[in-house]
């Protein structure tokens, strides 16, 4: 099968079950399209969640009725939206961008999607903003998340997944996007960086006898890829 065969199987599902999946809120799916948009008109990289990814996580938001969410890389909003109407009326989303343009983009973005009361996103590099979570988390003032998306920086994506570990209740899930790169996963001797720091992701999953994950690839709109799902059990 060809890149070209895999877009357009996906267009056709995509069309078919998510296209006219609106939950009565047409504006909301129109949100959708008008998040992608503006990102393409700001000159941010097209490297969103495609809408099939984007329902996936919606869906997974939905299953396991997650009130509080964490997203590690915003971009422009597009895969937040997605995982915020999920919530709740009372849920919180907080996501975390390091790139003050790819912010100020999603903040519109979200606000035009109607869910400026939901989520809350947060500007600095991840590695500095997850300690301030677990600060927050530690003194009581926040909740436990029920799920997490990383989807930011490959190369720090162990680091992230520790901190969503520590920062995830049990029985919450941890996502982690973009891990086949392809099959180069597969070359222990890359010199390529987000290949080592996907290994090195997949090595500290391995190791951490608190979390239950697997790995599934894909292929699609977004080419030959993967995510990890890890479930953090009872201690």
């Amino acid at each position: 099968m060809s890149q070209r065969q895999w877009i357009a199987v996906d267009e056709y599902f995509t069309g078919a079950l998510i296209d006219t999946d609106t939950d009565g809120d047409t504006d909301t799916d129109n949100a959708l399209h008008a998040a992608l948009a503006a990102s393409d008109a700001a000159g941010l990289p097209a490297i969103a969640v495609s809408p099939a990814q984007g329902k996936l996580l919606n869906l997974l938001a939905s299953l396991i009725n997650a009130r509080h969410i964490l997203e590690i890389g915003t971009l422009a909003g597009y895969s937040a939206i997605w995982l915020a109407r999920a919530l709740p009326p009372d849920g919180r989303l907080i996501t975390l961008e390091s790139e003050l343009r790819h912010a100020e983009v999603a903040r519109t973005n979200i606000a035009k999607a109607g869910l400026a009361d939901l989520v809350e996103v947060r500007l600095g590099p991840a590695l500095d903003t997850l300690p301030q979570l677990e600060q927050e988390r530690s003194s009581g003032r926040a909740q436990p998340f029920d799920l997490v998306f990383i989807d930011a920086d490959k190369e720090h994506n162990a680091d992230y997944f520790a901190a969503g570990v520590r920062l995830t209740r049990p029985g919450g899930l941890i996502i982690v996007d973009n891990v086949v790169r392809g099959g180069a996963v597969l070359d222990a001797g890359s010199d390529n960086s987000t290949v080592q720091g996907t290994r090195r992701l997949i090595d500290t999953i391995s190791a951490d006898p608190s979390v239950s994950a697997t790995a599934i690839q894909t292929v699609g709109v977004k080419g030959y890829d993967g995510f990890v799902m890890a479930l953090v059990k009872a201690p």
